[in-house]
């Protein structure tokens, strides 16, 4: 795929060029969800809240506040294409074709559309929020994310000549590379994209994506962006995510039942969905507490996506609760997805992947496999997995800018900017998770959550991304 970045930038009409160019352009998670939560909570009223976590980086200073309502707009009037609801209709997910049911399919043609929101500025940032029914507002993250990421890469690149942008491209293609050359031929790689929230731009995405797809084979395994996965003929990868336990949460009456409400995600989830879509992301709440007091029948569960806590200990501590709920942890899968870098990957699929044969400690993995070359060198490596590891490599694949820009500044580094559920049916949501630093909430309701939840198992962490 030859993408000519630095004509394209510096020649193109940015008013004509739209963000969102399909309602697939999306993670494939959000579209299970919202089949989930048609199924399920049709009337649930959910709002939605940005936050800027790189508070540093003032967005509303970068481009103007009519640029985002443009592109917002253009988003709200977009409607699924008949061709892209015959790929979810006939497709084969996870082993099964007919995942989206007929009617599910047949409202998102007819009646789907898009909430409408409300936009200010405060201190150089946008507030932006979404309000309406869950199933109108739940959407709007990713369209949200992907277009705030794009315009703040657009701005910066109107700073710079045709032949600065060159050189950036040219960094960022050559860094790519050295990424991908680390992972070539590791053996048992299982490695996705998941970087549609955060990327640099659509069309780098897609570059990126189709330059994994020719050069790493069966270890590349997918992206989580449904319009790439249908253009591409790729595999659509995710499940679920933080959204629905923290509304099902904020719904419930009472602390006993918002203690329970956690596990009755996954009743609902399961009957909704079956095998390899059972991935329990347990660290809304806290993952030590999930584990300790779930039921032995989320031990059936095909694995678990670890988010916010130290992978080495979370996934430790996975394969310890499957061990004595009489489970073998080899049949089962992790999934981390948290900061991801190339080291990160490699010092992580050497950890769960198979036994290091030096002896090597967590803190020194990584130095030990610098290539893919280690990783058939039986001094070094000795096959024996312990659990199945993927890799869901977000920002640091579709949007390590880092050092490119030829100007030397850092207009194009990524920042930390998430969309998330702030109200459910007019009641506060929280999001807890295993890093203080990334509570979600009023104070009053975290703490609230914190006595009723409890702590163990939590840290601080720095928030990268």
């Amino acid at each position: 795929m030859i993408v000519n970045f630095a004509e394209r930038a510096h020649n193109h009409n940015w008013e004509l060029d739209p963000v969102i160019r399909s309602l697939l352009d999306t993670d494939f998670y959000k579209l299970l969800m919202l089949q989930f939560i048609w199924k399920h909570y049709p009337k649930t009223r959910v709002s939605f809240s940005l936050f800027n976590r790189t508070a540093s980086v003032r967005l509303a200073d970068m481009f103007h506040r009519e640029e985002l309502i443009h592109q917002m707009e253009h988003a709200r009037r977009l409607r699924f294409r008949r061709s892209e609801l015959v790929w979810l209709a006939g497709n084969t997910f996870y082993g099964r074709r007919g995942i989206f049911e007929p009617a599910f399919l047949e409202w998102l043609e007819r009646d789907f559309r898009l909430s409408d929101y409300e936009l200010s500025i405060g201190d150089g940032q946008f507030d932006l929020t979404f309000d309406g029914l869950w199933t109108e507002t739940t959407m709007w993250e990713l369209y949200a994310l992907s277009i705030l990421d794009e315009l703040k890469t657009r701005s910066g690149l109107k700073k710079l000549s045709e032949f600065g942008l060159d050189i950036l491209y040219a960094r960022a293609k050559t860094k790519l590379w050295n990424k991908i050359e680390r992972l070539r031929g590791v053996p048992c790689l299982a490695v996705a994209d998941f970087g549609t929230r955060r990327r640099h731009s659509f069309l780098w995405q897609e570059y990126v994506v189709h330059a994994m797809a020719e050069n790493l084979g069966s270890a590349f395994t997918g992206t989580s962006n449904a319009f790439l996965a249908h253009k591409h003929d790729l595999e659509a990868i995710g499940t679920n995510a933080h959204e629905i336990p923290m509304v099902l949460a904020a719904l419930a009456p009472d602390d006993d039942a918002l203690r329970a409400s956690q596990y009755h995600v996954l009743e609902l989830w399961q009957a909704t969905y079956e095998g390899a879509l059972r991935i329990m992301l347990p660290d809304t709440f806290g993952t030590t507490q999930f584990l300790e007091n779930a039921p032995d029948w989320a031990a059936d569960w095909t694995g678990q996506r670890i988010d916010s806590k130290n992978p080495y200990v979370a996934g430790d501590e996975y394969i310890d609760w499957l061990k004595a709920r009489d489970r073998d942890p080899q049949s089962k899968l992790i999934i981390v997805s948290d900061a991801l870098d190339v080291d990160d990957i490699l010092g992580l699929h050497a950890y769960f992947g198979g036994a290091p044969a030096r002896g090597v400690t967590t803190h020194t993995l990584v130095n030990d496999f610098r290539s893919a070359a280690d990783f058939h060198d039986p001094q070094k490596w000795t096959p024996g997995r312990r659990i199945r590891f993927s890799a869901g490599w977000g920002t640091f694949l579709t949007n390590d800018f880092r050092g490119c820009d030829p100007a030397g500044g850092t207009d194009f580094d990524p920042i930390s900017l998430i969309c998330k559920v702030s109200t459910a049916d007019g009641k506060p949501a929280v999001k807890l998770s295993d890093n203080y630093a990334k509570a979600l909430g009023t104070p009053s309701e975290i703490e609230r959550y914190r006595r009723v939840f409890g702590t163990k198992g939590m840290s601080n962490i720095p928030v990268i991304t």
